[in-house]
């Protein structure tokens, strides 16, 4: 996740003339990825190309490439004849995604505690110093994204790259369940918690990391409100039979 990180910045692409179409391509994505996880794009937000290419100074082909791919991590939705918009997780998808982490995250811990150092500790450490900095100065977007940082980046220590690869995407996906679903403070993790889960694996507790980690997802699944909107079923002669009553005068 935190290799695809990058301020917003469209003025100081227009001027890299020397840039190849490949590498403005690469600028374009970080840039738009950057806007969708960390919520300044929300749910639901058109993404025309013409707009788009104007704004990088591209053509409308680069910005059709850069979407292709955002759709499909799934953090674009692609329809025909109504274009591009920032996606938006339904229900289902959206607790298919934090199961999917729970099975992930839990399960690798065992090779996280395996490979820890010291040194990969005070990163994570570190990490979790820049959560509360954010938090004291009411960056909600960077204390969210920091909290999704930090998962992955326990992960990678379990230098397991194919299974980091997957969660940083279950990660992007989470950030448009929490600003698909969420309430105003919902989403971000208790910091103090990320304290708990480095003490467990510095003394090696395995067992006590992952049942950790399984407390903690769920707690940061019921921050966010997920309310199954069922289609109401009309009942046809029920209504006509009200209406009549009424119309008759009948209570």
């Amino acid at each position: 996740m935190s290799r695809k990180r990058s301020s917003i910045d469209l003025g100081s692409m227009q001027t890299e003339e020397g840039m190849s179409g490949s590498g403005r391509d690469e600028a374009i994505y970080r840039n738009l990825y950057a806007a969708i996880v960390e919520n300044h794009l929300e749910p639901g937000t058109k993404l025309p190309e013409d707009t788009l290419a104007e704004a990088f100074g591209v053509s409308r082909t680069s910005i059709r490439k850069v979407l292709q791919r955002l759709a499909y991590e799934r953090l674009v939705d692609i329809r025909l004849n109504r274009g591009a918009t920032v996606a938006q997780p339904t229900v289902k998808e959206a607790r298919d995604i934090f199961a999917a982490r729970r099975i992930v995250e839990c399960g690798v811990l065992a090779q996280v505690v395996a490979k820890a150092t010291p040194a990969r500790l005070d990163e994570l450490r570190d990490i979790v110093r820049r959560e509360h900095e954010a938090e004291a100065r009411g960056d909600r977007r960077e204390s969210i994204y920091l909290s999704g940082e930090f998962h992955v980046a326990l992960a990678r220590v379990s230098e397991n790259e194919t299974l980091t690869e997957y969660l940083a995407g279950l990660v992007s996906r989470s950030s448009l369940v929490i600003a698909t679903y969420g309430a105003p403070m919902a989403g971000s993790c208790r910091h103090s918690e990320h304290d708990d889960v480095l003490e467990l694996i510095a003394e090696g507790d395995a067992e006590g990391a992952r049942n950790w980690m399984e407390r903690h997802l769920k707690d940061i699944e019921r921050t966010v409100v997920l309310v199954e909107e069922e289609p109401s079923v009309l009942d046809l002669r029920k209504v006509l039979d009200e209406v009549a009553r009424r119309h008759r005068g009948e209570r």
